[in-house]
């Protein structure tokens, strides 16, 4: 069992973006707009913006107000499917013979947002991108916890995943919509997160992991379970 505060969070979708519009969201009011939108990361200059594909501008858009002010904050980058468009671009240009962006594959590995995330914000701290399953959020806070336990006054944790494309929709169907949630950690013990196993499958989450306790935050409740194959996640928050 791992222990944690929640300082704050931020989150994105197209159409969601303060936490009034996510409320209304959780209540059944609102709706995730049309999948096309991108957040607005105008607080770049303009040379650094043309760089960032949508994935990385959601991901800026709710972890860059969540580390203002704040030095050498260590981040944590999860997302399971990544840059999905690009790399899809990419296989399309090798299918018929075209030659390949280094740029565009530069920017499509897994770690090309924590670097540009380095680079524009001057950051030095550790970091770490995490490509895992369905209970990525689950291990990304077990890395934030391990960053805490050994001395960090808070981590940034940031969960983003990007609306695939047609072509992947007979296996990727783990995508709702394009989000990001973005949490800053802080030592404490009001949240507690433990982890079950057993033989056997559990049915999965009808929502993904951050999405889910985005519901929990919003709707004040102590606590949560996710599951992923035979693993059952506890999230319980003090009263």
């Amino acid at each position: 069992m791992i222990t944690f505060n929640i300082a704050q969070w931020r989150a994105w979708a197209p159409g969601l973006e303060t936490t009034d519009d996510w409320q209304q969201w959780n209540n059944g009011q609102a709706a995730v707009a049309s999948v096309d939108m991108a957040p607005d990361v105008s607080f770049l200059p303009a040379m650094q913006r043309r760089r960032l594909s949508r994935l990385a501008r959601m991901a800026f858009s709710v972890g860059w107000p969540l580390a203002e002010g704040r030095e050498q904050l260590p981040l944590v980058f999860v997302s399971r499917h990544g840059e999905t468009p690009r790399t899809f671009d990419i296989l399309s240009e090798l299918a018929t013979d075209q030659p390949l962006s280094p740029t565009q594959f530069s920017l499509s590995v897994h770690n090309a947002i924590i670097g540009l995330w380095s680079i524009m914000r001057g950051e030095t701290s550790e970091m770490t991108a995490l490509a895992a399953a369905g209970d990525g959020l689950e291990h990304g806070v077990i890395e934030a916890g391990a960053l805490l336990a050994e001395g960090a006054p808070a981590v940034l944790l940031i969960v983003t995943e990007e609306q695939p494309p047609e072509a992947y929709a007979e296996w990727v169907n783990d995508v709702p919509f394009p989000y990001a949630v973005g949490l800053l950690l802080t030592p404490g013990t009001d949240w507690q997160l433990s982890l079950s196993t057993g033989d056997e499958s559990l049915p999965a989450a009808d929502t993904p992991h951050a999405l889910k306790l985005l519901r929990t935050l919003l709707s004040g409740q102590t606590c949560c379970q996710h599951s992923w194959k035979n693993r059952l996640w506890n999230w319980r928050r003090q009263p």
